[in-house]
């Protein structure tokens, strides 16, 4: 069984509609198993006993989400000073408006939550750009589901941007799948 922790904060909802389509899409797997968690709930005990992590968050102003940081600095400390994570893998998604159609700063969020996921030693799997419905939503760091108009008119996340996050949380599955299998980072 390749056990999966879907972590996500959400303001309006959006990154939580994200969160789910990850954990269908782990789910929808063989042998796979999905752990949904609001950040502010989730252990050290959550981590160490899954096999990858799928991190999802609100951008605001070009950065994470808050209780995503309070989680890293409080619960990923710890793991990093054990190397408790390393070789697991990690995939991120993000939600947001701003104005333009550069999304608010999704960019600078996905890299600041990669930066601290890479610190703990997990194996990044991006986003490929054959992945069906990438256009709608797609950047080489994750699935970004735009959730404002050009008004900053709250709109939620389109049909084809969950139906991307969740063949991405099936990838991300696969290769936690794989390097479990493996035992490469023993």
């Amino acid at each position: 069984m390749t056990k999966m922790l879907v972590i996500y904060a959400s303001d309006y909802g959006t990154t939580e509609k994200m969160a789910n389509a990850a954990a269908k899409g782990i789910t929808s797997l063989p042998e796979a198993e999905a752990v949904l968690k609001k950040a502010e709930d989730v252990t050290a005990d959550d981590f160490t006993s899954s096999d990858g992590v799928l991190l999802g968050s609100p951008v605001h102003m070009g950065n994470m989400d808050w209780r995503i940081k309070k989680m890293i600095d409080t619960v990923c400390s710890g793991l990093w000073m054990q190397d408790k994570m390393n070789g697991k893998t990690i995939g991120l998604f993000a939600s947001g408006g701003g104005f333009g159609g550069a999304g608010g700063g999704v960019e600078l969020a996905f890299i600041s939550m990669l930066n601290n996921f890479s610190e703990l030693g997990m194996v990044f799997v991006p986003l490929p750009k054959i992945t069906e419905n990438y256009k709608k939503g797609g950047l080489q760091w994750g699935p970004y589901g735009r959730s404002a108009d050009e008004e900053m008119n709250h709109q939620g996340v389109s049909e084809e941007v969950l139906a991307l996050t969740q063949k991405h949380a099936m990838h991300v599955t696969r290769v936690a799948k794989e390097l479990k299998n493996k035992n490469i980072f023993a």
